[in-house]
């Protein structure tokens, strides 16, 4: 049994900070209290316990206090994603069945006039209804339900219990451990499992969340520097701007800042290498949507000695490579572990997510003689040139190390003598050309693996999250063919 995560809190530590936001900031008690409000409200609009609703709101306090109120409710969460088209979340929308979308006023337009809607306003102004929270979860009680990216086909709804929501934040803590003071900085989206998972741990671990509602790398490389921030989860592109950020007033973290978490797709090492120069250590981690958030995390104590790993599995959790005989050996990476979705809703409720009790990830990864895991790359992403495999991961990763590459992306592009061929889209920064590229990276990467264009951007196209989309540049790579 799983007590009331924000009950349970407030009832253990009422007076320490559980959020701030520009300035505000509110215990653990007045979010219960806040949350315990509002469930009232949505009683009184007569959404019943088991309800399924969906919600779309910014990374805002009213967000954070929507989000306990539906739990309090005994509500399962549809978390939209606030960057999506009204067409996406439309589909999504009936795909959940979800009964009712809970908005924010701002974000009204994003919803289509045939469905049932409730603006966070409409729910303040209406009646209130008794209601005492459940004080005991089932495991198996479905907190939140988020649609993956879609890189294949149809987004599928996964489920996300409070079992799996728990092991996941549980076998966090164990690995990072936790200080009195620890303070997340969230600029992470809060309908994003990377965002959510943070709300997560601080009910559980009693820690305040700082919360951003955009990512803002100079305000974010103060709170570094100045020590008002201890802990932070961050993708690649937004580690490296806070990097430049520090580099350019050559300054480096505060010694209470402790842990920046690196995920949503491989952190080249020049960023890692980068970091530790500002003595901010990065943890290289790996999760998905359908392991709420982490399954490995390499540990602090290993981020220089092992750099680029993404660690050993976290302390419920396994790992295995498909096929694999040997040390070293590349193949998929299968998960197991209490964190791993019991399965998807809508068009995808029959597909069963496990293979003989392991999630297939469509990630291909190894492990070294010490057991620690290496993510090689996305199986989909694989270019095959010539009968040699490419990992568009490892081309991104020579070419961030130049100065002058704000950002890389990688795909293949169709080529008639060798199949397929590794094309790359960059940000740049000055004056650069193709051949200095090509210069760049000869003597760094194998010849088959040079890049056989390089097309120059303005932007990379990248999910709510700031997470690259390949299969977008797929599609820029066929346009330019």
């Amino acid at each position: 049994m799983i007590p009331n995560w924000l009950m349970q809190r407030a009832y253990l530590t009422p007076q320490k900070n559980a959020l701030s936001f520009k300035g505000e900031s509110w215990t653990f008690w007045e979010m219960k209290e806040r949350a315990l409000q509002l469930a009232e409200k949505l009683k009184g609009q007569g959404l019943a316990s088991g309800n399924r609703v969906a919600l779309l709101g910014a990374s805002n306090p009213d967000m954070v206090f929507m989000i306990h109120a539906c739990l309090l409710a005994d509500l399962e969460i549809v978390m939209l994603n606030s960057r999506l088209t009204a067409e996406e979340l439309h589909w999504q929308v009936k795909d959940s069945e979800a009964v009712m979308v809970l908005a924010q006023d701002p974000l009204r337009q994003l919803v289509r006039p045939d469905l049932p809607i409730l603006l966070f306003s409409e729910v303040e102004a209406g009646r209130s209804l008794s209601h005492t929270p459940q004080e005991i979860w089932e495991p198996d009680r479905t907190i939140t339900i988020m649609y993956t990216s879609g890189t294949t086909g149809l987004p599928k709804g996964v489920r996300q219990t409070a079992g799996n929501h728990t092991s996941s934040a549980l076998s966090s803590v164990l690995n990072l451990g936790l200080e009195e003071g620890d303070v997340w900085l969230c600029v992470m989206p809060l309908f994003h499992i990377s965002g959510f998972s943070i709300l997560v741990r601080s009910v559980l671990y009693g820690m305040e969340v700082r919360l951003y509602e955009k990512f803002d790398a100079s305000a974010v490389a103060n709170e570094i520097r100045e020590g008002t921030v201890t802990r932070m989860s961050v993708v690649a592109l937004m580690l490296d701007r806070i990097l430049r950020e520090l580099e350019q007033q050559d300054q480096v973290a505060h010694p209470a800042f402790q842990t920046m978490l690196g995920g949503g797709g491989l952190v080249p090492v020049n960023y890692l290498e980068r970091a530790a120069e500002r003595n901010i250590p990065v943890l290289q981690t790996y999760g998905m949507t359908e392991t709420s958030s982490q399954t490995a995390t390499l540990a602090a104590r290993d981020a220089i000695r092992k750099i680029g790993s993404a660690g050993k599995p976290l302390f419920f959790n396994q790992i295995k490579i498909k096929g694999a005989i040997s040390t070293g050996d590349v193949g998929e990476v299968l998960i197991r572990g209490p964190h791993v979705t019991p399965g998807y809703i809508g068009h995808a409720a029959a597909e069963d997510p496990l293979q003989d009790g392991w999630l297939p990830t469509g990630d291909l990864g190894h492990f070294d003689s010490e057991g620690y895991l290496y993510i090689v790359d996305r199986r989909s992403d694989l270019i095959i040139s010539g009968g040699e495999n490419v990992y568009p991961a490892e081309i991104e990763n020579v070419l961030a190390s130049h100065p002058d590459v704000l950002e890389a992306g990688v795909c293949g592009q169709a080529h008639p003598e060798w199949g397929m061929v590794p094309v790359a889209f960059i940000v740049k920064r000055g004056d650069m050309t193709a051949e200095t590229l090509t210069a760049f990276c000869e003597g760094r990467l194998a010849r088959y693996k040079l890049p056989k264009a390089y097309y120059f951007v303005d932007q990379l196209p990248r999910n709510a999250s700031n997470k690259l989309l390949r299969r977008e540049l797929k599609k820029w790579a066929e346009n330019k063919a």
